[in-house]
């Protein structure tokens, strides 16, 4: 078995109010040297076999949607 880490975030053109949030309270809480965050997802694949194409197919069809996301994978050894 193979572990596959697919990571997930918002298209960096749209706005993230999450990670909007999130620094505005770490701002609020003293840590003035966070200026932004961007939140996101990861998933991790038990598969059988890292075949990128199918991993690839994964993320497009169930795991990310492609109109609002960006993904990568990598493969964990």
């Amino acid at each position: 078995m193979v572990t596959v880490r697919v990571f997930v975030t918002l298209k960096p053109s749209l706005l993230d109010s999450a990670g909007r949030t999130v620094a505005d309270r770490l701002q609020a809480l003293g840590y003035s040297e966070v200026h932004g965050t961007r939140i996101g997802k990861v998933i991790e694949l038990e598969v059988d076999l890292a075949d990128e194409g199918r991993i690839d197919e994964m993320c497009r069809k169930l795991l990310s949607n492609p109109v609002i996301e960006d993904y990568r994978f990598e493969v964990v050894e």
